[in-house]
This record gives C-alpha cells, structure tokens and sequence, in this order.
C-alpha cells in the first residue's frame, strides 16, 4: 500500500470531522478474540521523541512510510491490532486499516526522551474519554520508576489515577513498568535483572483502587530463563514487550527465541512489538510480522 501523504493533509484541513466519522464507523471486535491471544504492532515511540531505529536515528520520522509499515503489517493473518498516538491512530482511520482490529491508545508521552523531566512522564496522550468518544479499546501507559528522581512520584501518582478513570469506564488499561536509572552520560536505562523486573511487576499491579481492568505490558528478562520466577509475582494477564532487538538477522532470530519461551507462561497473553516488526534487519516487515504470529 503506497499512503498519499497529501491526500491525508487535504482531508485533516478542509474535513476534520472526517475523524470522528471513520472512529464511529469502524467495525469493533472482542479485546481477546476466540484465539484466546494477542498479537498487536506497536509504534508509539515517536511522540515520545523516539525516532531511532538502530543506526538511523530518524527513521520513524518518516511518517508516510511509518504508515506503510503499519497498514502491511496489520494486514497479515494473525495480527489483532495497534498500539499508537492519536496522530498515528487517526491516519490510520482515515486509511481504513483499523477494521475489526484492536485499537490501544497510548496515553503519556510527556517523558520525552533524553529529557531533563523524563522521568515525569505526565499524561500527554489520551484520556479515557477520548478513548470511549473514539471506540477505541483500550490504554496503555509506560511507568518508569528511578528512585533517585522525584518525577517519578507524580507519574505514579498520575498513573494509579488514570487506571481508575480507565476501569470506571471498563477499559483495558496496559500498564508497563520499569525500575529506570539515569547512566553517567544522562541516558535513562532500564533495568531488566530479574529482581527489577520482580518489583517493577509488583508495584505496578498494586496500582489505584482496582486492578480489574490492568494489564502488564513486560520485557523479557536478560536471563529469558528468570521469567517464570519473574511473572510468578502478579496474576493479572500480561502481553511481553519487544524492546531493544541487536543488530542484524541474528538478533531478530534471539528475540524470537526469548519471546518464543515466555509466551509459554500462564498469565502470558500475547505480544507487543514495534519496532523490531516494523523495522527488521532483511527489511521483510511481512516475514517478520508472520513469524512473530507463528509463536502465538
């Protein structure tokens, strides 16, 4: 599918109601299909300031072939839906490639990357209302936690808020936790050591007054062979994340493996995955995207 940048810029000027008239028309499906299993394409990364894809540090920027990737990506057997912005999730309305998918909303993006206030990852994206006005399916929300950064307080605190917005509107809400920490040139690291990825888990399933409605959205453990001690920690259903993949045919085949092994765990649901998808080392978005199908 080749996406007429243009004819996206004409509409969005002289019909924006066109938006909203797409969103209200768009056949819905069940969160969690008879398949009992996820499979959704993230890329929600450029909001944040997140353009990188390994050595091409500009390379979501390219919205119409960001799009491209999108569309060919959703249309392959197997694929449920999206994880994006409101930019993004709008162009693709208008392009009609969100039918019968699942639609996540991504709802801070205030962290921006390599900022002095990263870690104050205020709630810039969507709201819950705006994701019932939309029909959309559901939220998703990143939480980092550096304890020697105060921002991290307030978006706890903004966090465990909006899961209370999102379970009294009865909506998924995706919730992805990190203990973060600011290495000596400035860059937040995750820290992806079984212990932190224990607490991070626990922290985040306490959340706000309900955890009905919560979903964990977590990377796989540097070990893989620590996840089943890992995820033991919370019952709530969880989606593992793509995360950083190495360079090369060789790294896609790792994360393949990793992924493969803790979709094996009970409260694993599916997968999230952006840009190692959208972005592989052969180029093939179609092979990538079936193969990553083929471990559901």
């Amino acid at each position: 599918m080749t996406v007429d940048i243009a004819q996206l810029a004409r509409t969005r000027s002289r019909y924006p109601e066109a938006i909203g008239e797409a969103a209200a028309r768009r056949k819905r499906r069940a969160f969690v299909g008879e398949r009992g299993r996820l499979m959704v394409i993230a890329a929600d990364h450029p909001a944040r300031g997140a353009l990188a894809v390994g050595d091409r540090p500009f390379a979501m920027a390219d919205r119409a072939g960001l799009l491209e990737r999108l569309c060919l990506a959703l249309s392959r057997p197997g694929v449920d839906g999206v994880l994006a912005s409101a930019d993004v999730l709008e162009d693709l309305l208008l392009l009609g490639a969100l039918e019968g998918k699942v639609v996540i909303g991504s709802m801070n993006r205030g962290g921006l990357a390599g900022a002095a206030f990263e870690m104050d990852d205020r709630f810039t994206g969507h709201r819950a209302e705006d994701l019932v006005r939309l029909g959309f399916d559901a939220g998703k929300l990143l939480l980092r936690i550096d304890h020697d950064d105060p921002g991290s307080l307030r978006t706890l605190h903004a966090a465990a808020r909006a899961i209370d917005d999102m379970a009294a509107h009865r909506l998924p809400v995706l919730v992805e936790p990190f203990l973060s920490r600011r290495a000596a040139g400035g860059q937040v690291r995750n820290d992806l050591g079984p212990e932190a990825v224990t607490t991070s888990i626990a922290i985040a399933s306490g959340l706000a007054g309900t955890s009905a409605y919560t979903w964990l959205k977590v990377p796989v453990t540097d070990d893989p062979g620590d996840m089943e001690r890992v995820l033991g920690t919370s019952t709530l259903p969880t989606v593992l994340l793509g995360g950083d993949v190495a360079d090369g045919p060789a790294g896609q085949d790792a994360a393949y493996e990793r992924w493969r092994a803790a979709l094996r765990l009970p409260t694993v649901q599916g997968l999230v995955v952006g840009r190692s998808l959208l972005y592989p080392a052969d180029g093939d978005v179609a092979g990538a995207v079936d193969t990553a199908v083929g471990l559901l």
